[in-house]
């Protein structure tokens, strides 16, 4: 264990630098040189017993830039600094490591969690509600941006979509603390911001932070994982995955569970699970400029990521939908990086994902194919149809809804009845059971929407339903349907004994394109969804 270390290097004209010691937690802090446009991070000699290395990326304020974590499964990180808009100055590169025996480690939901992966950045104060986001405006639009509200409408008038609403500033805070050794003496750290002690610590989070644009994935009857997502300040989420047992609707912080390749930080990615092969497939994504179109895999059973060599072309996708059809993942539409001066367009594109073959492949199709767009909604309905409504494409805004029979290959574009959703992009969606599905707030381009409509395929007809859990305008959330026990559905007429077993909706997150971001779970018996019909 004498051969571990932990080195930098600040620059690429720079050697690399091996930190002191920062055993049992210390933090070590380095002057990051004004001329490094990188810096890289990383460990040589066995690990031990030793859990994982922090590390904290600050600005001449002593603000968090950026955040990642080494570990013996991913023991590199880099920043470079035309990625971080806010590392204009001077930086501090911040660097602890936590010991301890890995069979021994104690409730993740009591660990502090406040570390991430490479180049991620770090989040507003969790819970703050009321601060914003002030960065930059990626092309492929979010409903909470910082930039001046954009205009979305229907077909033939002219929409922006490049931002979404801002209001006042966050407060930024400075906290000077000290550590507390073993000896009760007081011990400062080696840089100018000394560690917290242990009594001053902030309690360990007992749920996520508020969030938009992550993926929520049942898995088995009463479980469900949370992937990803960006809250306040644009930045992207310190606590990324998290576990919700729906029996009693409770979180578990579940980032360090997994073992493996953890896939980066984004957004506008999508999460599907395969019940008989019991795997979660991660697709795409974005995070600021960049675009992904990588595949991982969470095997639920090992509870380890690993990362597929695909075969076949995918572009890099964001804000698409994927549907998961006898053990294929079905991938529609989303948002394609182009090169500037042209703006990120829309695809039409229907491309599937074999996992078994690890191959990417485009099938023929027939009919009437939804035009280009991004940010809508598909469900699974009657075991072989895909729904597919809603969604953007510069200057237009949709509320279509268009179905692919997947034992015919072929589209057709419904021609409904009823009460119908304004158009919209970013809400949620889920079935209800085999012949409806909801469809709950959005952006129109303007504002967040807090209404809900149910879609009755057998008629082909909206109705709009009011209920008290689905009345807050929110766009970027994540809905599904899960069984819970009765005591935990918003149901009134619940015996109250936890022993019989409801299906539920459930719904998390979102942000209400006033910067607000919100980490709050509202759920909703489906029995009483659908007698509200």
């Amino acid at each position: 264990m004498d051969d571990f270390g932990i080195y930098a290097i600040l620059g690429v004209s720079s050697p690399p630098r091996r930190l002191p010691s920062a055993e049992g937690g210390r933090r070590v802090s380095v002057a990051v040189p004004r001329d490094a446009r990188q810096v890289v991070l990383f460990t040589a000699g066995p690990w031990g017993e030793r859990i994982c290395v922090n590390a904290e990326l600050n600005d001449a304020d002593r603000m968090p830039i950026t955040v990642g974590k080494l570990t013996r499964y991913n023991k590199c990180l880099s920043w470079e600094k035309w990625e971080e808009e806010t590392w204009t100055k001077s930086a501090t590169l911040d660097v602890s490591l936590e010991d301890g025996t890995l069979d021994n480690v104690p409730p993740l939901a009591a660990r502090d969690l406040n570390s991430k992966r490479k180049r991620e950045r770090t989040p507003g104060e969790d819970g703050d509600e009321d601060a914003v986001t002030t960065g930059r405006e990626d092309e492929n639009a979010r409903p909470n941006g910082g930039v001046p509200k954009a205009r979305c409408q229907t077909k033939g008038r002219q929409k922006r979509v490049d931002g979404g609403g801002g209001g006042g500033a966050a407060a930024k805070t400075k906290t000077k603390t000290k550590r507390v050794n073993e000896t009760g003496q007081t011990q400062r750290t080696a840089g100018r911001t000394p560690a917290r002690s242990a009594a001053a610590q902030a309690p360990a989070p007992v749920g996520p932070s508020g969030r938009w644009g992550q993926t929520l994935c049942p898995v088995g009857a009463q479980t469900a994982i949370l992937i990803g997502g960006q809250g306040a300040r644009t930045q992207f989420c310190r606590d990324p995955m998290w576990k919700l047992c729906t029996e009693d609707l409770s979180w578990v912080a579940a980032e360090t569970l997994a073992e493996g390749p953890t896939p980066e930080a984004r957004i506008g990615h999508s999460a599907v699970y395969d019940s008989d092969s019991r795997r979660i497939f991660l697709f795409g994504g974005s995070k600021n400029r960049k675009w992904f179109n990588d595949v991982h895999i969470l095997d639920t059973r090992s509870w380890k990521w690993t990362t597929v060599e695909a075969q076949g072309k995918v572009p890099p996708l964001s804000y698409h939908s994927c549907s998961m059809f006898r053990g294929e993942l079905f991938v529609l539409g989303g948002v394609f990086p182009r090169p500037n001066p042209e703006p990120d367009g829309c695809s039409d594109s229907l491309h599937i994902f074999d996992p078994q073959l690890s191959i990417w492949y485009q099938p023929v199709v027939t009919g009437a194919v939804p035009s280009p767009r991004s940010g809508h909604s598909a469900c699974l309905m009657q075991e072989r149809k895909i729904c597919v409504f809603g969604g953007w494409d510069t200057p237009v805004c949709y509320n279509d809804v268009h179905v692919l029979d997947l034992g015919l290959m072929e589209f057709s574009e419904l021609k409904t009845s009823g009460t119908a959703p304004s158009p919209r992009s970013w809400h949620g969606s889920a079935a209800l059971s085999g012949t409806k599905f909801l469809i709950h707030g959005g952006y129109d381009g303007n504002r967040a929407l807090g209404d809900a409509f149910v879609f009755d395929m057998e008629s082909n007809s909206w109705t709009e339903v009011m209920l008290p859990q689905l009345v807050l305008p929110r766009a970027g959330h994540s809905i599904i349907t899960m069984e819970t026990g009765a005591r935990w559905a918003d149901d009134e007429d619940a015996d109250g004994d936890g022993d019989a077993v409801v299906k539920t909706l459930l719904v998390f997150g979102g942000g209400d394109n006033e910067g607000h971001f919100y980490s709050d779970l509202r759920s909703v018996a489906v029995e009483e969804l659908l007698a509200a019909i």
